[in-house]
């Protein structure tokens, strides 16, 4: 089976959707890669989850990425006498080290590290936002605050402190162990929550020694004001628009949607946006029509992906999510203006070979009016190059490494299949066209465009581009 379309769907898994049955529907409708939120849940629920994807991969006969998220460090106060407290806007109200129950003159914020970072006027932002205080005066263990913006505060709610970057590791101890189970049970993508620097990449990259690639999620300011260093480091980047939203005006946030679709589109990374983007859908069968236009949105800008979070790990109707996220995908791309849009938006290619001939694979299977891009590819780096010219044609990735086709299940336009090397030109176009013609990407009489490196099965060594014709089985 093939999609459609090009832009790709993520979906999270959860407790709507941690059956068989319902991650198979989930599959068929169009999510290309399940996340598994370490936020939430256990070890040995990810674990059967996990298992059922192989499952339901194994059923259908194609490669399901997977992308295990890392919960990150989460900054919350401690609890309250009765669960809460209200402040109003202009009292007085102290954070400390204190792990004491709280009340409505002082809490505990056992996190040393937000009392080394601030200083008077630092503004701290409580519950996603929701709350806002203003620090008057501080020390190593306390902060003593105004209350800007009042209401409810309930017990471990969480602390954003905009515009600071706070002396702390992306990865907790956590973490680390979520991570080492991650990497055993064989996930193909890292996601790292809570990056500022490029310190917090490569320390995960040590860790991760290859075993998976490594995804970054841009949620603090922090992250974007190196930006470009940090999308260099990763293997792909999400879009984390609820966090990016906390610390950040609202009307900020699409601008640098924009931005960081656009920089990744240059370097050439899978790039996802992410957060509330069919939200009304966790309880309604039909989204609004702004959610719509949402999605629409990140498809025109150029994205690889699109995702699913509450939708479909927790909502009523996840299999309506993805078939929604489905539909919308499909009807931008058949849209006229989509193509030039994209077109307008192509990055001109680097000055290496590999960038040459993806760059003239796209502009020949214009050409030529090609039915499919082939590329053979072992790290696939050959497949990343080409889907970074956003072609007409779809391209069909053929790979004989398996954890390969799964992480390229992520990538824009990629119809990926798992297939042994090859040891010949002429073993090169006809596996290409046979594949292409069984996969129902081409027909007799149509064209292929075939890309891939040689010597064959050598990593990042694009330098062959040939034409070829699917002929009729019973003539050939």
């Amino acid at each position: 089976m093939r999609r459609h379309r090009k832009a790709k769907i993520v979906a999270t898994l959860g407790p709507s959707s941690s059956d068989t049955d319902t991650i198979r529907a989930l599959f068929m409708a169009g999510a290309d890669v399940f996340r598994l939120n370490f936020s939430h849940g256990t070890h040995e629920e990810h674990q059967w989850r996990y298992e059922l994807i192989r499952q339901v991969e194994l059923e259908t006969h194609r490669p399901i990425g997977t992308l295990a998220d890392l919960q990150g460090p989460k900054l919350r106060v401690g609890r309250f006498a009765n669960g809460h407290v209200m402040l109003k806007a202009g009292q007085k109200f102290r954070l400390d080290l204190d792990p004491k129950i709280g009340d409505e003159n002082r809490a505990s914020l056992p996190h040393p590290e937000i009392f080394a970072a601030t200083n008077e006027g630092t503004k701290l932002l409580l519950d996603d936002g929701r709350l806002t205080l203003e620090v008057q005066s501080c020390g190593k263990d306390f902060a003593e605050t105004i209350v800007r913006v009042g209401g409810k505060l309930s017990d471990h709610k969480g602390v954003n402190l905009p515009g600071v970057l706070l002396p702390i590791s992306a990865l907790t101890a956590k973490d680390q162990k979520d991570l080492q189970f991650a990497l055993d049970l064989g996930c193909d993508w890292i996601a790292l929550s809570f990056v500022q620097r490029p310190e917090d990449v490569a320390e995960a990259r040590r860790l991760i020694a290859g075993r998976a690639a490594v995804l970054i999620k841009l949620e603090k300011p922090a992250a974007i004001d190196r930006l470009e260093e940090l999308v260099d480091l990763a293997d792909a980047v999400m879009v984390a628009r609820g966090d990016l939203g906390v610390e950040m005006s609202p009307e900020d946030v699409p601008i640098l949607q924009k931005r960081i679709v656009s920089v990744c589109r240059e370097r050439g990374k899978p790039v996802i946006v992410a957060t509330q983007m069919l939200e009304s859908m966790i309880s309604a069968p039909q989204p609004t029509r702004a959610e719509a236009s949402d999605v629409a949105t990140a498809i025109y800008d150029g994205a690889d992906a699109v995702m699913l979070s509450a939708e479909t790990a927790a909502g009523r109707y996840p299999i309506e999510a993805v078939t929604m996220m489905d539909r919308i995908i499909a009807r931008v791309e058949r849209d006229p203006a989509y193509t030039r849009i994209i077109a307008a938006q192509n990055p001109e290619p680097e000055t290496t070979a590999a960038d040459a001939i993806s760059a003239a694979a796209a502009q020949v299977a214009h050409t030529v009016s090609a039915a499919v891009i082939v590329t053979y590819t072992t790290s696939g780096s050959t497949t990343l190059r080409v889907a970074r010219e956003r072609p007409e044609a779809p391209i069909l990735c053929l790979t004989s490494a398996r954890e390969t086709a799964r992480r390229l299940a992520l990538v824009w336009g990629t119809h990926c299949v798992e297939s042994p090397d090859v040891a010949s030109f002429s073993e090169m176009v006809d596996k290409a066209c046979d594949i292409a013609r069984a996969e129902g990407m081409a027909e007799p009489g149509q064209r292929v465009v075939v890309t891939a490196g040689v010597p064959f099965g050598t990593p990042g060594s694009t330098n062959v581009l040939r034409i070829a014709w699917i002929e009729d089985q019973a003539s050939a």
